[in-house]
């Protein structure tokens, strides 16, 4: 009877501990995770800018999407200053594929008959990700503000560890918990202006990040996603603009003839079938050869963003219409 009893009880023991250890596994992360979470969600700022959607911008009448060459190109100042209202839908590395997730999700935010700039860029119809890696690195920051439904290729797994849970991929991030553990790294940056050489340098080092190692320039699914992109704006009363943004003659120079025929014709038959205007700026004599429009050789500065949008408000038909 004694060692049926101290069976009995050795099952119970191991039932308790097979709950309350998970459970105090579980008890922890969620404590680590509560405060770790706001310092996680500092790594994407970048996308923070959504949550003002609905907020502070319900009515937009002019976006655009796009990669770098939306992010940093638009500068909607001289809009925003004759009351209109606007929004800049683009993220660094963002794909069509990703345009078109944004737009799903974000798109009603648009009134009906605004304009939304489509930007084409040399990399537009591939990726400018170089490796997996950073692919999904990039693809990981919208789980922080999409739906699932729209995200491209959506694992339920990424999302507990680096959105839901995201203490599980903390790394070596976790010190941060823990300020008095983190050293301290102080960059200093040259303060000397950039001259030709080293601008024409960088030039070189942009132009392979597009480039290089990359076996296809035009996949069809990239192709496909553009033709997504006009279509729902057209189904949802938005006028698309496709356009190419300024380049400085240091970056536009080192791309191929070959590749620039083959671009200029994928982009006018997509223009053509859909019915949509193109404007090409990469090659404009107002920037090409003029610095102190650039940040670097394919991204313009603030001032030459503002540049930019003064010439799109008096060149672009289609934004015309709306002033």
């Amino acid at each position: 009877m004694v060692t049926i009893m101290k069976k009995y009880y050795d099952v119970i023991r191991f039932a308790l501990k097979c709950i309350l250890i998970p459970a105090a596994a579980v008890f922890v992360i969620y404590c680590l995770n509560k405060p770790y979470k706001p310092i996680n969600d500092q790594k994407y700022l970048d996308v923070a800018k959504f949550s003002s959607l609905g907020i502070q911008y319900t009515q937009v009448q002019v976006g655009n999407l796009g990669s770098s060459h939306g992010a940093y190109n638009f500068d909607y100042t001289p809009l925003t200053e004759r009351g209109f209202s606007c929004f800049n839908f683009a993220n660094t590395s963002q794909s069509f594929n990703y345009d078109y997730a944004v737009l799903k999700e974000f798109g009603s935010y648009m009134t009906p008959g605004s304009v939304l700039f489509i930007p084409v860029s040399y990399f537009s119809f591939n990726n400018e990700v170089t490796n997996a890696e950073e692919a999904e690195a990039m693809s990981v920051r919208y789980y922080h503000c999409l739906s699932p439904k729209n995200i491209p290729d959506y694992d339920p797994f990424i999302d507990i560890i680096t959105n839901r849970l995201p203490i599980l991929s903390a790394g070596e991030d976790i010190v941060k918990l823990f300020p008095s553990l983190q050293l301290s790294i102080i960059a200093l940056a040259a303060e000397n202006e950039v001259d030709t050489a080293v601008f024409a340098a960088r030039a070189q080092e942009r132009y392979s990040r597009h480039f290089d190692n990359k076996k296809e320039y035009f996949l069809p699914e990239r192709i496909e996603d553009l033709y997504n992109i006009i279509n729902y704006c057209k189904e949802h009363d938005i006028t698309p603009v496709l356009v190419t943004t300024p380049f400085s003659k240091y970056y536009r120079d080192l791309v191929a003839d070959e590749f620039l025929n083959e671009f200029e014709e994928t982009v006018t038959k997509i223009a053509n079938d859909t019915g949509v205007n193109y404007y090409d700026y990469s090659y404009d004599a107002r920037f090409r050869g003029n610095l102190t429009y650039f940040m670097d050789a394919d991204h313009l500065n603030t001032e030459g963003a503002v540049y930019f949008m003064q010439i799109l408000m008096e060149e672009v038909p289609e934004l015309q219409k709306l002033l």
